[in-house]
């Protein structure tokens, strides 16, 4: 059996205070792309991980890695201990703003319960995946949805008029850690999210200063033809543009690959 494990964007991101336990209340849109990591499952008397791929080497095969933590989840939730090999194709950057880790988390949940044959509802998933991280609940849906509190509180967005749109990731190939970016954070309330297009990344900022080089990158994308929106991800330093076609997106990637060729570039489009 085996899993994919969407890329998550946020459309948005509105920082509106720090809370007194140290963790950021925020508005965001969550969407997916089509491409991702993808995790396989084989039987096994162990619980055991196995990381492949072009990111595989930044990427820890032991217990501290998210993929095993939502097995762990899972035994503990539901009782039992079974096992299982697991192997995680890892396409994704780490660190990169697009859930990766939150990502490969969620398709364990859903590929472990499948191949443990568990009696989990989405809510008892969703529980689980509300223990292992604050993107993992919206990573487990995978699909459009508006999300309040640490992004856990989720609205799912069932009139999505961005499906299929054709869209451009860049990285500039430097790991961003989250809780750095939120650090820095400069506490300003710019005001509630309403039309995702029509809003902003509080965190760009905070992340440009940790990592200039992701202006660059936004000014690069906003430089290509086509776009509707350009903006970094998350808590960087992955960024995004969605374009008005395929040709415009596929132009965009030869044009920025040329001037950049050591940044990763992924085409894609939105999921519904």
């Amino acid at each position: 059996m085996e899993e994919p494990a969407f890329a998550k964007l946020n459309l948005a991101l509105h920082v509106r205070s720090r809370e007194p336990d140290g963790y950021h209340r925020i508005e965001t849109v969550f969407a997916f792309i089509e491409e991702g990591d993808v995790l396989r499952v084989r039987k096994n008397d162990h619980l055991i991980l196995e990381v492949e791929g072009p990111f595989a080497g930044q990427v820890s095969e032991g217990q501290d890695n998210l993929v095993l933590q939502s097995a762990m989840a899972l035994q503990q939730h539901f009782g039992g201990v079974q096992g299982a090999a697991l192997t995680l194709q890892k396409n994704l950057p780490i660190a990169s703003g697009v859930g990766g880790g939150s990502a490969d988390a969620a398709a364990a949940l859903r590929l472990l319960t499948r191949f443990w044959q568990l009696p989990a509802s989405t809510d008892n998933l969703l529980e689980v995946a509300k223990s292992l991280g604050s993107d993992v609940p919206a990573c487990l849906l995978s699909r459009p949805a508006r999300g309040e509190g640490r992004g856990e509180q989720l609205a799912p967005l069932s009139d999505w008029p961005l499906a299929g749109v054709p869209v451009l990731l860049v990285n500039p190939g430097t790991a961003l850690a989250t809780a750095a970016v939120f650090h820095g954070w400069d506490g300003q309330d710019r005001g509630p999210l309403g039309d995702p297009l029509a809003g902003r990344n509080d965190l760009e900022g905070s992340a440009q200063q940790l990592v200039p080089e992701i202006a660059n990158v936004l000014a690069a994308l906003r430089a290509t033809g086509g776009t509707r929106l350009v903006r970094m991800s998350g808590s960087g330093a992955t960024c995004f543009a969605l374009y008005e076609t395929d040709a415009a997106r596929d132009a965009a990637l030869s044009q920025i690959t040329a001037v950049n060729p050591d940044w990763w570039l992924l085409a894609s489009r939105l999921k519904g």
